[in-house]
């Protein structure tokens, strides 16, 4: 099956993340047969996923990346001022399935997926325009962003609010909450990616009724992939 025959060339716009204006690129027409991506989902073999992820997870058809690996160096940069190498950390489809119910504390609030600066996430959403991502600041330390000098801090001071207060109802976040304001949100649309540094706070925006089908073919199927990008 072939995924890098292009037939519209992929749009890019940048944007700037919140008060510590972090980067984020939203690229439309991100793969040139988004249709045969989600009929190898249909074929794939899911499992749990781990890592907190909400849901599970299955392998990529292999030659998905490496096609994608100059539209995502395109738009890395238009993001950073420096070239750098673009290194595949891991990379797989994804579908959230997790009951709001059934949520542990951390999949309740937003998180960062790694706290290095050279390491990016990707994210391309492969199912209807039914929601997307959105980012979020830390009330109480105006964190924006959770790299290795915050992490004591901010969890420090996470877990003492989480003491005092209790935890957060066992529910997708969605908009501001009491711990959290949410700073932007980039709504889903089929065949759209997003890519930005991995220590933001983020959160998938899961509205309460969103289905939670682990059917590829009706569920919140996307990629997920982390990227490094080191400087040459």
């Amino acid at each position: 099956m072939r995924y890098y025959r292009r037939m519209s060339a992929p749009r890019i716009e940048t944007h700037r993340v919140g008060r510590e204006q972090q980067p984020l690129a939203v690229i439309d027409d991100f793969a040139p047969d988004p249709a045969a991506l989600r009929n190898a989902a249909i074929g794939a073999e899911f499992g749990p996923a781990g890592h907190h992820y909400p849901g599970l997870r299955a392998s990529l058809p292999p030659e998905y990346l490496p096609g994608q690996l100059q539209v995502i160096g395109a738009a890395l940069g238009k993001l950073f001022p420096w070239p750098g190498r673009v290194e595949v950390i891991g990379a797989s489809f994804s579908i959230v399935t997790t009951a709001p119910a059934d949520l542990t504390i951390v999949q309740r609030i937003p998180h960062c997926d790694a706290f290095d600066a050279e390491r990016i996430a990707l994210i391309h959403y492969l199912s209807a325009d039914t929601d997307g991502t959105a980012f979020y600041r830390h009330r109480s330390t105006g964190f924006e962003t959770v790299d290795q000098a915050r992490q004591p801090i901010y969890f420090g001071q996470l877990d003492a609010e989480m003491r005092h207060n209790g935890p957060p109802p066992a529910a997708y976040i969605a908009g501001d909450s009491p711990l959290f304001e949410q700073i932007m949100a980039v709504p889903a649309r089929h065949n759209r990616a997003l890519l930005y540094p991995s220590f933001l706070l983020h959160s998938g925006s899961i509205a309460p009724d969103a289905m939670l089908s682990p059917d590829p073919a009706r569920g919140r199927l996307t990629v997920t992939a982390f990227l490094s990008v080191r400087q040459t």
